[in-house]
């Protein structure tokens, strides 16, 4: 049974956060999904201060290996959360990690401080892809920043702070080095690229908000790079994801230095994919495709 930041987990995969939706699920499911939810712990979808609508459709695009997605982070706002989802939350049989983004380290402050309190939050991911409306800066791209922002909320709760780290910059290890030194229990890695694709009947942007981020198989040689390095760079724990498709997939990131693997983009394929890739772990059945042949044309 594994253990990450004083959780003891069941298995080591999680999901990616806003990649499943468990209070739809519950509905349609009811109790049987209790009963045999597909990952070891939960991560909400990303909570800001205030309610968002999110971006105009078209927000999702399919790629040959993956797909793009430019949801906008559509969310009830901290308030609308505690008093709506978290109950439904809560219900799960699993630990709870609530995800967390603002603009300002106030705003971020009072998201922690608030979720925090709450008896059923096991731990709180920082979703720090947002500017700074103070610098202009973007957190996760920024050590000083990051360094910043930690040393801000570390004080605010014992609970473990996760941040989740963007692969759009030349050294996330730097930025993981700050986030260590700011207080961070952990990271996780990587979040999406930024991407975009035109209509091939129109040639204009197929998503309405012009670009998006990319996710699904074809960032996985991504993700292992960065994580590798990042693992290389700081002691404390990392959570990784990136185009996991199958328990073969899963186990090269946790060869890589992952303590836990989360799963995105395959939850939109196959909702028990979680489940799936656990047992696949445990059982050493990959359910990896066959590679293709490697010829020396020299």
């Amino acid at each position: 049974m594994p253990e990450f930041c004083g959780i003891d987990l069941a298995h080591p995969v999680i999901n990616a956060s806003g990649t499943y939706d468990a209070i739809a699920a519950y509905r349609v499911f009811g109790e049987a999904l209790l009963q045999d939810f597909p990952f070891s712990a939960f991560v909400s979808k990303t909570i800001t201060p205030e309610a968002r609508a999110g971006n105009a459709p078209q927000r999702i695009w399919e790629t040959p290996a993956g797909m793009i997605n430019s949801i906008g982070l559509p969310n009830k706002g901290l308030e609308g959360f505690l008093a709506e989802d978290f109950p439904e939350l809560a219900k799960l049989p699993v630990p709870l990690i609530v995800s967390v983004m603002a603009t300002n380290r106030e705003d971020f402050s009072r998201l922690v401080r608030e979720v925090a309190d709450r008896d059923g939050v096991a731990a709180i991911e920082l979703n720090v892809s947002c500017p700074n409306v103070h610098s202009g800066l973007i957190v996760g791209e920024n050590p000083d920043e990051t360094e910043a922002l930690l040393e801000t909320l570390r004080p605010l709760t014992e609970k473990p702070l996760i941040v989740k780290l963007t692969p759009n910059v030349a050294n996330p290890e730097a930025v993981a080095i700050a986030a260590e030194a700011g207080g961070a229990d952990a990271v996780s890695l990587i979040n999406t690229l930024k991407a975009s694709a035109l209509d091939p009947m129109t040639r204009e942007p197929a998503l309405a908000a012009g670009h998006g981020g990319l996710s699904g198989p074809a960032v996985k040689p991504i993700a292992l790079q960065q994580l590798r390095s990042v693992r290389a760079a700081v002691e404390i724990s990392a959570i990784g994801m990136g185009g996991i498709s199958n328990g073969a997939d899963a186990a090269e990131f946790l060869a890589a230095g992952a303590e836990l693997v989360a799963v995105g983009t395959e939850n939109f394929r196959d909702p028990r994919a979680g489940a799936r890739i656990a047992n696949e772990l445990e059982t050493g059945m990959s359910g990896a495709s066959p590679r293709l042949a490697v010829l020396d044309l020299d």
